[in-house]
């Protein structure tokens, strides 16, 4: 058993605290993880305002990069390796796993063991992970080896939302060689989008926002076109910027009902819906005639984690990243320390950050 420091969400809607916690040593398939960075997404702040669930005490932070320090037996990684965090440990013998589609994995799991404050109160870790802590005690199938000369700050952020963006576009959208593509909304999930849909090779590639800072971001992530849809139409100028049709992948980022429809009217015809922003559970479906679902063809598809594999994507993203190809570097607009969490939710709301980053000295 340790005791570390870790930032901790104790009810709902009040501003988190710095607290001790109890981090047991590793049980059988498990690993103690000694955390280097991790980047502030807005599903932490979504546990803390209750919006996940109301499980409370909530360990927050799970964007994240380390060095194993500690495995219990059968641990699928070892003392010294250098791992990004991930949510999806797949089971391997699930139905999905069985047919060959292990990342849509029905049984992920993680730790066994409970982190607790001092006091016994056992801590609901942020995705299984909970991060924001110097070290944290996951699953060893939620670690994932990768390059250890790459940056903790910029490779840890594929834990989460970068990883969301990127496969969006790559694994669910399919995007190829000279596709027209279009995001809406270009946060840290929707920059992420346009770079995979430049690393694919996508031929235009549109940002719609309504705040012209994230589309100079979008453009700097490769964008070719942008277009703020507060003053404009996003379906009229799409369709305008792809010789009259619509783009062949709209991806929202997003993820309300407007921007969903939008999305829907703004493809090509058998062109793909890619929905990676998150719905709260009120949203629905907006009222369009099946008729143009059925006449409009294509694919309407969710994208949870990017459909990714985390052993299969995480190496490929790092090596590409060390090679100067993906720079997730543009991703990591500050870094803070573990006490500074709260007024990085703050400038998160504001719009200040792609993502602010969590050192561990």
């Amino acid at each position: 058993m340790q005791q570390v420091k870790a930032v901790v969400a104790l009810s709902k809607g009040a501003p988190v605290s710095l607290e001790t916690i109890l981090v047991p040593d590793p049980g059988p398939g498990e690993a103690v993880v000694r955390i280097q960075a991790c980047g502030v997404c807005h599903t932490d702040l979504h546990y803390r305002e209750g919006g996940i669930n109301d499980e409370f005490p909530f360990l927050l932070g799970h964007e994240a990069a380390g060095v194993v320090e500690s495995v219990g037996d059968g641990a699928s990684v070892e003392p010294g390796d250098f791992v990004i965090l991930n949510w999806r440990a797949v089971c391997g013998s699930c139905r999905a796993c069985l047919r060959g589609e292990p990342w849509y994995c029905f049984a992920t799991f993680n730790a066994t063991q409970k982190m607790t404050l001092e006091d016994g109160t056992e801590l609901s870790p942020a995705l299984g992970i909970g991060a924001f802590a110097e070290k944290t005690l996951v699953h060893s199938g939620q670690c994932t080896k990768v390059d250890p000369s790459a940056r903790p700050a910029a490779v840890g952020l594929l834990g989460c939302g970068v990883m969301a963006g990127l496969g969006a576009a790559m694994n669910t959208g399919n995007v190829s060689r000279g596709k027209s593509v279009a995001v809406i909304g270009c946060g840290g999930v929707g920059s992420a989008a346009i770079a995979g849909s430049v690393l694919a090779g996508a031929g235009t590639v549109i940002g719609v926002d309504v705040d012209d800072r994230k589309l100079e971001l979008a453009r700097s992530m490769g964008a070719t076109h942008t277009v703020n849809s507060s003053s404009t139409d996003p379906v009229a100028a799409i369709q305008e910027l792809t010789g009259g049709f619509g783009a062949d992948v709209v991806i929202d980022a997003v993820g309300r009902p407007e921007t969903w429809q939008q999305a829907f009217y703004a493809r090509d015809l058998a062109g793909t819906l890619v929905l990676v922003g998150v719905p709260t559970p009120d949203m629905r479906i907006p009222d369009i005639p099946l008729i143009d679902v059925f006449g409009r063809g294509g694919a309407l598809k969710s994208s949870w984690y990017g459909d990714c594999l985390p052993s299969r994507d995480f190496p490929l993203l790092v090596d590409l990243y060390q090679q100067g190809r993906l720079d997730l570097d543009a991703f990591v607009t500050e870094e803070i320390g573990l006490g500074d969490v709260e007024a990085a939710f703050e400038r998160m709301h504001h719009g200040d950050v792609l993502r602010s980053v969590v050192i561990f000295e």
